[in-house]
């Protein structure tokens, strides 16, 4: 493939062999992995330390670090229950969270896949997966393209399906960002343009009601200091939008070393997850030593948590005469 700088990663247990792709511009690198289309690695000229949290052991992908960068799915977030309706039919799918709720599509999503290489040049590259009907309870036989492009300082997400039966489609790029490099999250800055987000209980299932973020820690539409801790902890959804819309902006994030990063979706939900239970030991991120709790953010474009489950919530039921669409753009300066 012309242009395109593909590389071995190494071998999961099956022994399929797992490719690494790098992108860029003179401004901005990137590295992606073929498995669970893994957003790796992401350089900006003139820094000396990546953005993004990942490791150089393919090992850590299929341990702690396995939602690290990857694209989650087919139905990222819980599920209440493993039920949900389809078209008004109950459906059950796999309860792989304390065998009651469904999380992030089940044991075999396309987390834990190895993607095919379809195209890549020096500035972009199209990953694809099939997956098959039935797969964790999931209707339909479902064909992803996801592209990652670099322009510039731009780094563009677009994803693709199509699928043969009525199904729920929920995809989102899990990457964990610290600005800073090595160390922890507390001290960036961050920005959400949202006025509301949707209440957890206390097993962080959604309970349904839609609360304003005006006087609550969850409130980011000025841009402040973001410091989870131990009483104040963050693993929520903010309502961008009700519906899909055109590519608008979601939040903007400011670490004290200067570098900032800007996100634009279509997504109507944004998960916001501090890191807190994630201790990455004894795996390594790039900078040589493990990932300790709190040392990150992740910044989920995505739809609305249990959506097939709340009639108030925006859809994510995709139809073969309606496929699934996503745009995400990460901007860095």
């Amino acid at each position: 493939m012309a242009g395109a700088k593909i590389e071995e990663f190494g071998q999961i247990e099956d022994g399929s062999t797992v490719h690494r792709i790098t992108l860029g511009s003179k401004y901005l690198r990137v590295s992606v992995l073929t498995l669970g289309a893994v957003l790796h690695n992401v350089r900006l000229a003139g820094i000396g330390h990546g953005l993004t949290l990942g490791s150089p052991d393919v090992r850590a992908y299929r341990s702690k670090m396995r939602s690290f960068g990857a694209l989650m799915g087919p139905v990222v977030n819980r599920i209440r229950n493993a039920s949900a309706p389809i078209l008004g039919t109950p459906h059950r799918f796999e309860a792989n969270l304390e065998g009651v709720h469904t999380k992030h599509g089940g044991s075999d999503g396309t987390q834990h896949r190895v993607w095919t290489i379809e195209e890549a040049s020096d500035a972009h590259v199209v990953l694809r997966i099939l997956l098959e009907d039935g797969l964790a309870g999931f209707p339909g036989t479902r064909d992803i393209r996801l592209e990652y492009r670099v322009t510039a300082s731009d780094l563009d997400m677009v994803i693709r399906a199509e699928t043969d039966a009525p199904t729920l489609l929920n995809l989102a790029n899990h990457s964990y960002w610290n600005l800073d490099g090595p160390g922890p999250v507390a001290g960036h800055k961050l920005e959400v343009h949202a006025d509301r987000y949707t209440e957890n209980g206390p097993d962080l299932m959604v309970t349904g009601r839609v609360l304003d973020v005006a006087g609550t820690d969850f409130d980011f539409r000025v841009k402040r200091r973001f410091a989870p801790c131990g009483s104040l902890r963050f693993d929520l959804n903010y309502c961008l939008a009700d519906g899909k819309r055109a590519l608008s902006p979601a939040l903007r994030l400011e670490g004290q070393s200067g570098v900032a990063m800007e996100m634009w979706t279509t997504e109507p939900g944004l998960q916001v997850f501090d890191q807190g239970t994630i201790d990455t030991a004894p795996f390594n991120g790039h900078h040589g030593t493990p990932h300790a709790p709190f040392s990150s953010i992740a910044l989920e474009a995505q739809g609305w948590p249990d959506a097939a489950n709340h009639t108030g919530f925006p859809s994510i039921e995709v139809h073969p005469d309606a496929p699934y669409r996503q745009h995400t753009r990460w901007r860095f300066s």
